[in-house]
């Protein structure tokens, strides 16, 4: 850390011996009590934010109060709070209606109960103050020191961070839960809770492992920045350093949150077509025949699998989101770019005939008859084995050509992204690991980490490596899964190959690269006629690269809010494996209380297994991959995508090697991996693409006007104003949710009419015949 920052902050540095958690650090007070704020760190307010490490220096304060962390009621509300996410996140893995429970839904709960918590129970440092201004310096009564230990000062900035990354770390298990629930219902094959509970902590700690070897790359580069975490930092920085009577930013969040609380409501419940609002929809809603199945084709975007939304505009916060918004111009420009390049494909495709396309639906995800009717993929594995007598009757699957299409472009982003970061980021990446190595830091976040406490050792994460890995073989052996041991090690070796890859893209895009598909289709490959050792060969994967990211995203929150590394390991250990215990727990109550539901394809107004379903379905269509992505097949151009995607990112390295620069455009900025994926996004995602536009308009205005014309506005506003907006719009979800949408019994729908257009599409596209 230079010494301008060191003394611009207000942080005497004593000494840097012992690196404690407090150790050698004295926090002084300056100028006044605001001295510390963030704001006195930028010498430059109105400059404009383009790399991590302006990021890093404008827009991150360096601010550290070396408050406390570990406390009774931080420990006591991270173990709620991480129960809680954990047991919701299972629930609406069964629920009809889906519900994402994290983020700043999470910060303004922990914020209110910390608060609460500090305000209303005994406070001992209050009780200490007393008994000193009567007594003086002595030795406290027994009294006082218990009452500190259970309630002590104000609820601080750090208790209050890792409630919220112990309750992240605890729903990362819930998406593994889908095996074990689909082997129960549809397989009848015994589940035992070693094999649940230990392979989803096999899962969770072998990401977290690879993470803390990726550290050098993935958390303590300056580029390393995951934006899409931004808003969440920003709302718990704001809530903490600021008083609302006088702090201009601090009011406007909780103004934006309030609006957004009172607006929510109507796109979401009353007046849907504010989510899909499509002037040429409108003017054409009483076309026919062939003229409405194109212009549903193009224009229509309100439901899943509806068409383009060429044009339409979303007014519901619910599906535009903080992520949108917070993401980084360079971003913001390839997928504008790719979704445009998607949209000419896709038309091109689906009217030029391409795979016979013109023979199915435009859109969908699913494997089909010739007639476009669903697969019957149920009778060709019966009890979860591939019958080729049943295969022979019933013919190959086909894919929609607009599905394809995007299968390909997913694998050629993989190739893609590998190439890349090899080819543009690998020296950079061994210089980094270099600089680790020797203790000299680029990011002055993590400098003053390094400083002022104790690293996690590398050999702790190797542990955990080892630890998960002999969990792992523990299951594979002993437990009736269908998956062998080598079958399993081949499955851990691609999450570990692609891993770093997807974790460096997201840290430094805030978006990552999509990966599920490869790992289920080489699955198919390597195991034919399995479904059951597909789910859990792309759960030791896909779910570990999943993992690897989303722990590494808490572990950067964790340098930017100043927690202590050893207790952030130990913060997300817990709460990985209090995750696995608590969903085996929810899961196997919900399966066996209401199986004849979850079976059933409807369910009723409480219990779905609609998810569930289309998982094992997903599963065991990939099973049949020998007989429909293989070289020579129907679709045998597919994983091809990958060499296909790798391929052009060494013609884009040889471009740049002879173009390093067109004007003042640096050639290697460009990234391909990004871009392809964009360019196949639209069918593969199944998204509805009425927001597209304004996802483009939003991240556009922020990213582009907001940033260079109006930086202090950027830097001071626009990444709370989201947090506020994300809050708000998933309180009332979730308040909707129990209240009318079904969650907590039978569901309630608003009256149809004119803006609630229930009986047919919300945007009023005509439907397609």
């Amino acid at each position: 850390m230079s010494e301008s920052l060191v003394k611009s902050s207000g942080i005497s540095v004593a000494s840097q011996e012992g690196h404690g958690e407090k150790s050698g650090v004295t926090v002084l007070a300056t100028k006044d009590e605001h001295t510390l704020s963030g704001e006195d760190l930028d010498e430059n307010p109105d400059a404009i934010i383009v790399t991590g490490a302006d990021a890093a220096l404008h827009l991150l304060p360096l601010r550290d109060d070396f408050d406390n962390v570990l406390t009774l009621r931080s420990i006591f509300l991270s173990s709620g709070l991480a129960c809680f996410q954990a047991v919701m996140y299972q629930i609406y893995q069964f629920k009809p209606t889906l519900v994402t429970i994290q983020g700043t839904f999470i910060v303004l709960i922990s914020y209110f109960l910390g608060n609460a918590w500090a305000k209303f129970l005994p406070r001992g440092d209050k009780f200490e103050a007393r008994w000193r201004a009567k007594n003086g310096q002595g030795k406290l009564p027994f009294w006082i020191t218990a009452l500190k230990f259970f309630n002590n000062g104000e609820w601080s900035l750090k208790e209050h961070a890792i409630c919220s990354i112990t309750a992240t770390s605890a729903s990362n298990a819930a998406p593994s839960s889908q095996v074990f629930a689909a082997q129960d219902l549809f397989y009848n094959l015994p589940l035992r809770p070693a094999t649940v509970i230990l392979s989803v902590i096999s899962i969770g700690l072998f990401g977290y492992g690879l993470c803390g070897i990726f550290r050098p790359i993935a958390v303590w580069h300056t580029e390393a920045v995951y934006w899409s975490s931004l808003p969440t930092v920003k709302t718990l920085q704001g809530l903490h350093w600021h008083k609302v009577k006088n702090s201009k930013p601090l009011r406007y969040f909780w103004y934006a949150f309030s609006g957004m609380a009172l607006y929510e409501t109507i796109p979401a419940y009353i007046f849907p077509w504010l989510n899909s609002v499509s002037i040429p929809c409108l003017a054409a809603q009483k076309a026919t025949g062939e003229t409405a199945n194109v212009l549903n084709n193009i224009f229509g975007g309100a439901t899943n699998n509806q068409g383009l939304g060429l044009f339409s505009l979303s007014f519901d916060w619910q599906y535009l989101t903080s992520f949108q918004t917070s993401l980084p111009l360079k971003l913001q420009v390839h997928q504008a770019t790719g979704l445009f390049t998607c949209f000419i494909i896709m038309i091109g495709l689906y009217y030029g005939n391409a795979w016979n396309a013109r023979s199915l639906p435009f859109m969908s995800t699913r494997m089909l008859m010739n007639n476009g009717t669903t697969y019957p993929v149920s009778e060709v594995f019966p009890n979860g084995v591939l019958n080729e007598a049943a295969l022979v009757e019933h013919g190959l699957p086909r894919l929609t050509g607009t599905f394809a299409f995007a299968m390909f472009m997913a694998n050629a982003a993989i190739g893609a992204l590998v190439v890349h970061c090899i080819l543009f980021w690998g020296k950079d990446i061994v210089r980094a690991y270099k600089s680790a190595r020797e203790g000299r830091y680029d990011d002055i976040h993590h400098e003053h980490m390094a400083k002022n406490y104790k690293e996690a050792p590398w050999w702790w994460y190797i542990i955990v490596l080892v630890g998960s890995f002999v969990l792992g073989i523990i299951v594979v052996t002993k437990e009736n899964i269908t998956l062998s041991a080598w079958e399993y090690v081949v499955a851990l070796a691609i999450g570990c190959i692609f891993a770093p890859f997807s974790t460096i893209i997201f840290s430094r895009f805030g978006n990552g690269i999509a990966t599920n598909n490869l790992s289920k289709m080489l699955a198919g490959l390597i195991l034919p006629g399995r479904p059951i050792g597909n789910m859990y060969f792309a759960a030791w994967s896909h779910n570990v690269i999943t993992n690897t990211v989303n722990l590494s995203n808490d572990l950067k929150m964790g340098e930017y809010l100043k927690i202590p590394p050893r207790i952030m390991f130990l913060t997300q250990i817990y709460g990985t494996v209090l995750g696995g215990f608590i969903n085996y727990a929810i899961m196997i109550s919900i399966v066996s209380g209401n199986r004849e539901l979850l079976v059933d394809s409807n369910g009723n107004s409480s219990w779905s297994g609609a998810t569930i379903q289309s998982y094992n379905t997903n599963a065991a269509s990939w099973a049949l991959a020998p007989y429909i992505y293989k070289i020579g097949t129907p679709y045998g151009a597919v994983p091809l995508g990958i060499v296909a995607g790798a391929g052009v990112v060494m013609i884009h390295a040889i471009f740049h090697r002879f173009v390093p620069k067109i004007g003042k455009f640096d050639t290697s900025e460009i990234n391909l991996p990004q871009f392809i994926q964009y360019a196949g996004y639209i069918p593969y995602n199944q998204s509805q693409t009425c927001v597209l536009f304004t996802w483009i308009i939003g991240g556009f205005y922020v990213q582009y006007y907001l940033r260079n014309y109006k930086p202090r506005i950027f830097k001071d506003y626009s990444y709370l104003i989201a947090g506020a907006f994300d809050g708000a719009s998933l309180t009332v979800l979730f308040i909707l949710s129990f209240a009318v949408f079904g969650a907590g019994g039978v569901s309630h729908a608003f009256p149809t009419w004119w803006g609630n257009n229930a009986d047919g599409h919300y945007d009023w596209c005509p439907a397609a015949e």
